[in-house]
């Protein structure tokens, strides 16, 4: 409460910048890349415009919770991942290496997205700490087109993940999809009737029973909102999921073994009052208070 929201460094929470996460339990990094997406550009102002938002939320926890997560966890903001975007082939690499220290550490990884490929060079950085994860999957796209190795796009990266084992599609769950994909690839898929159907606490317990104790990573593509809710994206579609629902089925998370997780695809130019920024900070915070609930080991 020293500083008004509208002033001073916008970190994420206005929590510490910092370059050394050796006192760190979650880093938070952005990833400003967009240089994947299929449609509209932009997403990579996204992680400036998510920070700037969660000024609006550092003042006090996220309500729905009867603790604070930033009391329970060492939080810090470690700044965006430099890449020359005139290099764009050597960005992949570069994103991995930037998150590899964290999954070393244990320190567990918060990003800020950026287009949705970002997933899968972090993907790579920790399956080399912990093996295949589960992956938890919020997106009106299931990102598991057919394409071929060494590609770079925003909608095939879980496919690939899925091809060289980063990820067990037999522990992961992908929610919310209302684009037609005649392949699963041995992911569970809860599409958007599916969801819309059955509601959030049985989409909750179908999640654990999926996920288990297993390690995951959670990853939140905002296109999971409806465009009503979520008009700042590169590929809004219609029929989605209000913040009210996102909101609670991230809570519900809370005791699933998370090793990471990250709010993707916000493209600034496309917001209309900051509206997807500010949803995409409230995702991001609700994450740190379910990471504040994962078990130990």
């Amino acid at each position: 409460m020293t500083e008004p929201t509208y002033a001073g460094i916008p970190t994420f929470l206005r929590r510490p910048l910092a370059s050394d996460f050796s006192q760190a339990d979650v880093a938070v990094m952005g990833v400003p890349f967009d240089l994947a997406t299929t449609h509209r550009s932009g997403t990579r102002l996204g992680p400036r415009a998510i920070r700037a938002a969660s000024l609006m939320l550092a003042w006090c926890p996220p309500y729905a919770w009867d603790f604070d997560p930033l009391e329970r966890l060492r939080v810090v903001d470690g700044g965006d991942v430099h890449f020359d975007p005139g290099r764009p082939h050597e960005a992949p690499a570069a994103i991995r290496a930037a998150f590899a220290p964290l999954a070393e550490r244990g320190v567990l990884p918060l990003a800020l997205g950026g287009d949705h490929f970002i997933s899968y060079p972090i993907l790579q950085a920790l399956h080399a700490v912990h093996g295949p994860l589960a992956l938890v999957h919020f997106d009106a796209h299931s990102d598991t087109w057919r394409d071929e190795d060494g590609r770079i796009d925003h909608g095939t990266m879980f496919f690939h993940a899925a091809a060289q084992g980063l990820v067990d599609p037999a522990r992961s769950i992908q929610l919310g999809m209302r684009t037609h994909n005649a392949e699963n690839h041995g992911y569970r898929v809860m599409d958007a009737r599916e969801l819309h159907a059955i509601g959030v606490d049985a989409a909750v317990a179908a999640i654990h029973a999926r996920v288990g104790r297993h390690p995951c990573y959670v990853t939140f593509d905002v296109d999971f909102l409806d465009p009503a809710f979520a008009p700042g994206t590169g590929t809004p579609g219609v029929g989605g999921f209000s913040t009210h629902e996102a909101l609670r089925l991230v809570r519900g998370l809370a005791g699933l073994r998370v090793v990471g997780m990250d709010v993707v695809e916000v493209s600034p130019p496309y917001d209309h009052a900051e509206i997807t920024a500010l949803a995409a900070a409230s995702v991001a915070q609700e994450l740190l208070a379910v990471a504040a609930c994962r078990p130990a080991g």
